[in-house]
Formats: structure tokens, C-alpha cells, sequence
């Protein structure tokens, strides 16, 4: 990865006094500050206030016509030892903590003709449905808020082919990129009562070494949208071991948390179909593997999708099926999410104001969540946002086990 970085860069710092030249560079970015006010404390962190700055710079060359250099850099700070403190820039983005600066992506596209190629860090997402989304596996996320993740770069190379509305797609990846889970000694990771009392390390994780690989086809045919997909790799979202810590004699117990990231083959399939009132979405994928103590499942989602006016509502059901249970703890908020109706909603009010929702409730009622969100543009570089998000349920479910985890956030971001 570091070899290839470093010939994108080369070819971008080559590409630039043409491009410049053409007027074919284009940036973006912004820095955003944001601060969570929780309700209650939890058994294993009392701060209940906690301040991000996040800083991101994207640069696009397009030397020519069939070429493009993407970059991107975040600079970032916490106030609650969510960032690691060495100075160094990260490419990998493999650490337990959001880097202090890293690289955010790092990419070239080549088109010629029906063919696509993107080499290098970037962002792949497969799959059409909303809030959870079965066959999206080369798309690991920063789980150390679970409900306000974002997505992580993944480095290697995609492949795309069209002809005559059929889209094939093949991935490969040399080197695997875990989901960030949430730290043991903070608010994210939830304690069971008969544990509280007991300090948490953090083991640590053993990584694979191996490639992964997909294969997608879609089809447009006159009503409907289609694909099939098939991904062999490993899972970015952990199997969790729990065990007694070594602690010097006479000290109280502990306990230790390490991570595994099994080998997993996917196969999916996701449709769409628009009639006159809303368009139907569906996607599934069956779930197999190899190790011992992980799942085989299938997960699926049904939504409708609606816009009217300056509305967006899509609400469904995502559903899981166990086909064999094999292990005892998982870090998996998108089973999390299986077993309940999700919906989200979003409503532009004005060039400047838009207002969104978006929630959860499990079939049986043991879990649900509820976020708001209003978002307000001042001028053409200022943006207020302001959001909301009340959790419950019971503790034995995944919802529900985040129910002291009510907050609101504020954030101010200025664009350049």
C-alpha cells in the first residue's frame, strides 16, 4: 500500500502544473466541531461530555480525460481519548483509536471506453438498501459511536464493465481493514450489571493476513433493477472473547476482551422496482464459514422508498435467520439491527434548512432508537447542526444494552 501511495502521489505531483493549467483541479473540505451532552453515565464511564474537531481536505486532478487523482487527508482531536496521540500520518486506519492524521483516501481512476479501474484507498459500497444493508462488505465503518458511524477507506482495486445494461464489478483487496469497535473503558461498549464491577482490558486484536475478493452483476431492464454478488473474505465486525485478565497476586479480578475477524463467503442479491406510489427495495445475502465458532446466517431487508415533494421516507423490515448458531458473542450492529422495522425521513425546508429522522424498534419490543436532526446553512461557508437520538429497551438486547446512551450533539462546520 505505502508503494502504491507513493506512485499516485508522484503522478498526481506530475499531473499538476498540466492540470493546473486546464483548470482540472477541484478541491473540497471542512473543519467541524462537535459536542455530545449524554444523560447519564454508565457503569464504565462517568464523562457524559464529549468534544470532536475534525479537519478533512479532499483534492481531484483530472490530468485527462480517462485520468483522475483523488486524495484526502483528516486531521483530527478529542476530548475524550478517542484519537491517538502519536503525530504520524496513518494509511492503514487500522488502530483501535481514530488517528491523529490519516489518510482518508488515495486513489486513481482510469476509464478507456465500458471499462473503470480504481487503484488505491477508496470507498466501495454495494447494495440498495437503507439504514441496514446485507451485501455492503467491502464497506468497514468507526463504530466508536454505534449509531453515528462513519464509513472507512478500504485499499485496492475495483474493477467495473458496462454493456448494454449490464454492470459487472470485481474487487480486490491485499490487505484487510477492521471496523472500529467501541474502547472497553468507554460508554459504547456496554457492561453487563454482574460485570460492572470489574475492570475491562482491552486484549487487543488478531488481524488476517489474507486478500479478499468480490464479484457483483447488475442488471437495468425495463422496470426493475438487479444484482448478484459474491464475496470471499473476511468479516470486518469481530467475534468477542471474554476472559479473566492476569493481575498481580492479591490485586481484584479483571477481565480481558480480544478480538477475531473470521473468514467469511457471502452471497447476496438486491432489486428495485419503482411503481407509481414508491419504489420496492429488497437484499439478502446468506452468510457461511469455515471457523468454528462463527454464525452461518442470512440477513434480508425489505423497504418502500417515497418521495413527495421535498420528503424522503423509506421505512421496511430487516430480518435475520440463524441457520447455524456456532458462536457466543459478536460485535455486529448489523444483526443488531435485524428483527425490527427501520425507517428513516428527511425533509428540505428551504435552500438553507433541511430536517431529518431515522429509528428503529425491534419486533418484540426489547430494543429501539430514535434520532433527529435539524441542519441549518449560513452564508456559503457556515452550517449549524443540531441532533438528538434517545435509546431503550432491555439490557440483554443490542439496542436496548445502549439505553444510558441518550444524547444530543451540536456541531458547527465551516466549508472551504
Amino acid at each position: 500500500m505505502k508503494r502504491l501511495a507513493a506512485l499516485l502521489l508522484l503522478g498526481a505531483a506530475a499531473a499538476a502544473p498540466s492540470a493546473l493549467e486546464a483548470q482540472t483541479i477541484t478541491q473540497r473540505g471542512f473543519a467541524d466541531a462537535s459536542l455530545f451532552l449524554f444523560a447519564q453515565e454508565t457503569p464504565n464511564d462517568p464523562t457524559r461530555e464529549v468534544a470532536d474537531v475534525l479537519a478533512r481536505e479532499e483534492i481531484f486532478v483530472k490530468p485527462a480525460g480517462w485520468l483522475q487523482f483523488a486524495a484526502g487527508l483528516d486531521l483530527r482531536a478529542s476530548s475524550h481519548d478517542q484519537v491517538d496521540d502519536r503525530w504520524r500520518l496513518d494509511v492503514a486506519d487500522r488502530g483501535e483509536r481514530r488517528p491523529r492524521l490519516a489518510l482518508r483516501r488515495l486513489s486513481a481512476t482510469i476509464t478507456r471506453g465500458a471499462l473503470t479501474v480504481d487503484a488505491g484507498k477508496q470507498f466501495i459500497r454495494w447494495g440498495k438498501t437503507d439504514i441496514v444493508t446485507p451485501t455492503d462488505r467491502f464497506a468497514p465503518r468507526d463504530f466508536l459511536n454505534v449509531i453515528d458511524a462513519e464509513f472507512l477507506g478500504v485499499a485496492g482495486v475495483r474493477g467495473v464493465v458496462q454493456a448494454r445494461g449490464n454492470t459487472f464489478e470485481a474487487v480486490w483487496l491485499p490487505r484487510f481493514t477492521p471496523s472500529r469497535v467501541p474502547l472497553v473503558d468507554q460508554r459504547w461498549t456496554a457492561v453487563p450489571s454482574e460485570a460492572a464491577a470489574l475492570p475491562l482490558f482491552d486484549a487487543g486484536a488478531t488481524l488476517p493476513d489474507g486478500s479478499q475478493a468480490g464479484v457483483r452483476w447488475s442488471r437495468t431492464a425495463d422496470r426493475v433493477e438487479f444484482s448478484l454478488s459474491l464475496f470471499d473474505g473476511f468479516n470486518h465486525l469481530p467475534n468477542v472473547a471474554v476472559f479473566p485478565a492476569p493481575t498481580p497476586f492479591g490485586a481484584p479480578p479483571a477481565l480481558a476482551v480480544s478480538r477475531t475477524y473470521p473468514s467469511i463467503r457471502s452471497y447476496g442479491a438486491d432489486a428495485a422496482l419503482p411503481t407509481k406510489l414508491f419504489t420496492i427495495k429488497a437484499e439478502a445475502a446468506y452468510f457461511t464459514s469455515s471457523a468454528a465458532d462463527t454464525d452461518q446466517y442470512v440477513l434480508y431487508v425489505v423497504q418502500l422508498e417515497r418521495q413527495a415533494g421535498e420528503w424522503v421516507i423509506v421505512g421496511g423490515y430487516a430480518g435475520e435467520a440463524v441457520t447455524e448458531r456456532r458462536s457466543s458473542f459478536v460485535f455486529a450492529p448489523d444483526r443488531g439491527l435485524t428483527r425490527a422495522i427501520v425507517a428513516r425521513a428527511s425533509y428540505t425546508i428551504g435552500p438553507t434548512k433541511s430536517v431529518a429522522f431515522e429509528g428503529a424498534v425491534r419486533q418484540n419490543g426489547d430494543g429501539a432508537y430514535a434520532r433527529a436532526e435539524y441542519s441549518q446553512a449560513r452564508g456559503q461557508h457556515w452550517r449549524t447542526t443540531i441532533s438528538g437520538a434517545a435509546i431503550g429497551g432491555r439490557a440483554d438486547d443490542f439496542l436496548g444494552q445502549y439505553r444510558r446512551n441518550s444524547h444530543v450533539k451540536a456541531s458547527l462546520r465551516y466549508s472551504f
